[in-house]
């Protein structure tokens, strides 16, 4: 019977999906410009941080393909996860305000299922063309050898930065329950992370460095697995196994965040309208 369940969730998500691709491919000029802008938004930062490689060679021994591979890594996973995330993101200002999520607590599936297949964003195929794109150069320029053992560690890696992102992302819809907005807050954590994992955890404080290992898990997601990967020693210490294992802890926050969704969703009083 879980199985059955299992199979009509997904089944139902993917036609949320298309319902939501179908939509925004009756415009397709404005999508690929949409797409373009998020390729060419996060090609800027591309830019600087070859300006600055060029400009010093290299930074506290990290080389300029090694980055490349976190940035790639870091972009990817959070595309991803802004790909599913939009109805979170979108819950407070959108679906609470209006009174439009009543609908949504009528249907007899999951309401999280349903905001993931809200607003499937094709834009950020822009960003996640560009985060393979540099993984490709860091690839190259690092000489990373390409086992299958270091395919299963970027992917593991890239699927629990998902979870992480996402994570984040339900977070910011469940605190909406409370404030009816949404949170400015979330993007120092999405955003934020985005630019603070693109560089190695090495780089930073050590105040810095404990947040994004145990408070937001971004290290486990992407520094530890992407040393992994490079064949590198942590000059922190860290047994090179770790990065086999640890993003699970980006599943594990977003199970949490789901926990907090179910408190707000049980607080959750209709609008009325």
């Amino acid at each position: 019977m879980a199985r059955r369940g299992s199979m009509g969730n997904a089944r139902l998500f993917l036609r949320f999906a298309a319902a939501s691709i179908a939509g925004q491919a009756r415009y397709p000029a404005s999508a690929l410009m949409l797409a373009a802008g998020q390729f060419l938004a996060t090609g800027i930062e591309v830019v600087g941080i070859w300006a600055l490689f060029d400009r010093f060679g290299s930074l506290r021994g990290w080389s300029l393909g090694e980055v490349a591979l976190f940035y790639g890594l870091v972009h990817a996973m959070f595309a991803l996860a802004d790909m599913l995330g939009r109805g979170f993101d979108v819950l407070g200002t959108e679906l609470l305000r209006t009174g439009a999520f009543d609908r949504l607590l009528l249907r007899p599936r999951p309401v999280a299922l349903q905001l993931m297949g809200h607003d499937l964003r094709l834009s950020r195929l822009g960003r996640l063309l560009q985060a393979g794109l540099v993984l490709a150069f860091g690839s190259v320029q690092a000489g990373i050898d390409w086992t299958p053992t270091a395919i299963a560690v970027a992917v593991f890696a890239v699927a629990g930065g998902v979870a992480l992102f996402l994570g984040i992302l339900v977070l910011q819809g469940a605190l909406a329950f409370w404030t009816v907005e949404s949170l400015e807050i979330a993007n120092v954590f999405t955003y934020g992370g985005v630019e603070a994992g693109q560089y190695p955890m090495a780089l930073y404080a050590r105040w810095f460095r404990r947040l994004l290992t145990f408070g937001v898990p971004l290290a486990c997601v992407a520094y530890y697995p992407a040393l992994m990967v490079l064949g590198r020693a942590d000059p922190l210490g860290a047994p090179a196994w770790v990065g086999a294992v640890s993003p699970l802890a980006g599943f594990v926050f977003l199970g949490l965040a789901f926990g907090v969704w179910r408190l707000g969703l049980r607080r959750y009083a209709s609008s009325g309208s």
